[in-house]
């Protein structure tokens, strides 16, 4: 069984910067992309960014890009989501996901974290 657990999550000012951790188990983590995505109030879950199973590939929603950074650990099953610079439109529920392929992409699989929330003040 697939299980996704984020942390880091919190509350930062505008143009501060946020560390998300998400801790996979379940099965072989370096066979699966993973990716995080992210829901505002009101508002359709959307990508942010994705990165293949060896950790080669990457990709980045354009509201991210610069300003955000996704790696991955394949021996501590982790994935991780650097904010900098982060603005109040960040503000969100963020969400770990792992696809069921080493390919990137900026659809998501079928598993789930619980979401961490992150909140940018003004």
């Amino acid at each position: 069984q697939v299980q996704l657990v984020e942390s880091g999550g919190g509350l930062v000012q505008t143009g501060g910067s946020l560390r998300l951790s998400c801790a996979a188990s379940g099965r072989t983590f370096s066979s699966f992309a993973m990716a995080w995505f992210r829901q505002a109030p009101g508002k359709e879950r959307e990508f942010v960014a994705a990165i293949s199973g060896s950790g080669s590939s990457t990709k980045y929603a354009d509201s991210v890009k610069g300003r955000f950074t996704i790696s991955r650990d394949n021996t501590k099953s982790t994935v991780t989501l650097q904010m900098n610079s982060l603005k109040p439109e960040d503000t969100a529920v963020y969400y770990c996901n792992q696809r069921n392929t080493v390919i990137v992409g900026t659809t998501p699989g079928p598993y789930w974290g619980q979401g961490t929330q992150v909140t940018v003040s003004s």
